[in-house]
């Protein structure tokens, strides 16, 4: 029996290419050529190679017409990623594609990352390295780039899921208070006394510092925009690694040139791989390249993930363990 033509968008760590290699016949992007921002041409690749599945990743234009454009041949699409609001989840069920994805595996990192950020904003990191390479440091000074501590900090996590609990055990670690926004409240074990809030007002005013965990689409679209900034504290932080679409670019720069809002940091943009440029100018903002989960361990973890929901459907015929749609 030939095996299943596997598509594989995107560059993957060499240990999952040489699985993908190994037990199916993998088309592979060796260059990390980005083909795959066109859904055009990822149906036409798709067709052009009988692709019996997909193997995506975040950033793929996987929509309607793409969906609509693949052969009768793909069975499946598997995204290298927990987040899946760059697949039209309803195209795919009217095609009878099955849709999977990695979760469980990402959330320590992606929280670590979320911690390295809200590190640099209090702690003007960012500002302190630029200096450092532009050899503009004279040397120790008593009043020399002051940030705020973190601890006894009041921490408020919009998203209280996997990601968000893992940042609030990094976060009792530094003495904070725990405070977070979700749907509804959970069970005190899941908490471990974190203080839920029912309402944004609330939230908004009880906090220090908040960390953006929500999915993205349109529910979500620039969740945190200039009125809800007003609500917070002066001098809050604010720190996003989840979508970049949850935040209003224009109000939240605004509100760090004001002073509102004393530092940001930023692992996801709206628009990404695009930074808006008024980020750019201003010292008080520490910017990462989306390194939420970029750890060997993790991303390796993730493809491991992935192949076993692909050899589900194309291998055994069994329910993967991790679908979607």
């Amino acid at each position: 029996m030939p095996k299943p033509v596997l598509l594989v968008t995107r560059k993957l760590p060499d240990a999952i290419e040489a699985r993908a290699s190994r037990d199916y016949d993998a088309r592979l992007n060796p260059q990390d050529e980005m083909w795959a921002t066109d859904g055009a041409e990822i149906a036409r690749r798709a067709q052009e190679v009988g692709a019996a599945g997909i193997l995506g990743a975040a950033g793929d234009a996987l929509n309607t017409a793409c969906i609509e454009a693949l052969p009768e041949s793909v069975k499946v699409i598997a995204t290298f990623s927990v987040g899946f609001d760059h697949i039209d989840i309803a195209a795919a069920k009217a095609r009878g594609i099955v849709v999977v994805n990695t979760p469980e595996v990402l959330s320590f990192a992606t929280a670590e990352t979320a911690f390295t950020l809200m590190l640099m904003a209090a702690r003007r990191a960012g500002e302190g390295e630029r200096m450092v390479r532009a050899g503009q440091w004279k040397g120790w000074a008593p009043t020399q780039l002051l940030g705020v501590t973190l601890e006894g900090k009041k921490l408020g996590i919009l998203g209280f899921g996997r990601i968000g609990r893992e940042l609030a055990a990094m976060a009792r670690g530094f003495r904070m208070e725990i405070h977070y926004r979700d749907i509804q409240k959970l069970p005190p074990e899941v908490e471990q006394g974190a203080i839920y809030h029912d309402n944004e007002d609330s939230f908004l005013g009880a906090i220090n510092i908040i960390s953006m965990h929500v999915p993205g689409g349109d529910a979500n679209r620039h969740w945190l925009n200039a009125e809800r900034i007003a609500k917070m504290k002066k001098g809050s932080l604010v720190v996003n690694s989840g979508r970049g679409v949850s935040v209003h670019d224009e109000s939240l720069i605004a509100a760090l040139k004001s002073g509102h809002i004393r530092a940001a940091g930023l692992d996801v943009y709206d628009g990404e791989p695009k930074v808006n440029p008024g980020y750019l100018t201003l010292a008080n903002v520490a910017l990462l390249p989306h390194l939420g989960s970029a750890t060997i361990e993790v991303r390796d973890a993730m493809g491991n993930r992935a192949l076993e929901n692909l050899d589900a459907v194309l291998l055994t015929g069994t329910a993967p363990p991790h679908r979607v749609a």
